[in-house]
């Protein structure tokens, strides 16, 4: 990454979201210069969010084409707390940019209108040390008025949209399963759709992914802040699990991160911390079902969002793609894994 960007870029970057009384500023500066979509709370919002590798960037993006939704996009980068005002200012330079693929190697390729996973910076600005501890992520519940804050947020992130339709909020944001309950007291009419994959297969996508950047960030510092700067902490040389209780924080030093049982532990953990905390009316969606059922599954999902003519439209092709898995594993490990799929699939 570091070689795609220019060194004038790199210290934007560096100001813009390595600074948070830069980041705090620029939001302030948003507030005081443009006004918020109204009544923002009461829309249906839709909120995407579960493990990295379960097809969340997929759905983002099927929702996205609608025309129905506003996302933040690599067009907002870097001063995502100000989308207003960084659209009036950038209009002028405006690139429609090649499709490229990114940095996960999976054929999904992306360009400056590309909506990604940037509101994270938001939560990381103003409430990073309550979650984002030395080793890994825990569960916060932001106050009162922070939800008042992040309300206004997505008002203004509406409120800079240049195309006309998008009057709706839409987020794709895994670190989101740390406060769920935040995100249904700020838009209590919001659809939130939780992807997960059988856990094999998922626990080795997310290993694969790890040593992919791993190797690929080695030699990288900016894309290692980037991604800090992101408050992606998914894989690589920032790594930091989930850590949903100190019985889960405790069981982390019983796997390497290069190993199988390191992931299947993860989505454990993960999956069954959801299974209790979503009770509000959340969606399960297995991404292999998806696969299988892509036309059923868009169909009811956008009927659930208030969609229902947009099916027509909209079309994708997706593969589960199964590996061989030939690495040892926990049979305790596998066992809790099944019976938590098997719920999930209830």
């Amino acid at each position: 990454m570091e070689a795609e960007y220019s060194r004038t870029d790199r210290l934007l970057h560096h100001a813009a979201l390595g600074s948070n009384f830069i980041a705090q500023a620029s939001f302030d500066l948003e507030k005081a210069l443009k006004k918020p979509v109204a009544d923002v709370a009461g829309l249906q919002h839709v909120f995407i969010s579960g493990l990295a590798r379960a097809g969340t960037t997929v759905l983002m993006r099927v929702f996205h084409e609608t025309g129905k939704f506003r996302s933040l996009t690599y067009r907002d980068m870097p001063f995502i707390l100000m989308p207003g005002i960084w659209s009036g200012i950038s209009r002028k330079f405006h690139d429609s940019g090649e499709l490229k693929e990114r940095a996960h190697g999976d054929n999904l390729l992306v360009s400056y209108d590309s909506p990604e996973a940037f509101d994270e910076v938001f939560w990381r600005v103003f409430c990073g040390k309550k979650f984002i501890k030395p080793d890994c992520l825990v569960p916060h519940k932001p106050d009162t008025e922070m939800v008042a804050q992040f309300r206004q947020y997505v008002g203004l992130v509406l409120s800079s949209s240049e195309n006309p339709g998008e009057e709706r909020y839409l987020s794709k944001n895994n670190n989101n399963i740390l406060r769920l309950g935040t995100i249904r007291t700020a838009f209590p009419e919001a659809l939130i759709i939780i992807p997960f994959r059988s856990p094999l297969q998922h626990a080795y996508s997310l290993m694969t992914q790890h040593a992919r950047f791993n190797d690929e960030q080695s030699h990288d510092d900016f894309t290692r802040q980037y991604m800090s700067w992101l408050g992606h902490y998914e894989f690589g040389p920032g790594h930091r699990p989930f850590c949903f209780s100190s019985a889960s924080q405790s069981r982390r030093p019983s796997y390497e991160p290069d190993t199988l049982n390191y992931w299947l532990l993860e989505w454990c953990e993960t999956y069954e911390y959801l299974l209790v905390q979503a009770s509000h009316g959340e969606i399960f969606l297995s991404y292999e079902f998806l696969c299988e059922n892509p036309e059923q599954v868009l169909a009811s999902l956008f009927s659930d969002a208030g969609l229902q003519e947009e099916t027509a439209s909209i079309s994708i092709q997706l593969k589960a793609s199964r590996s061989e898995i030939r690495n040892e594993i926990d049979p305790a490990l596998q066992d809790r894994s099944d019976a938590i799929h098997a719920a999930l699939l209830a």
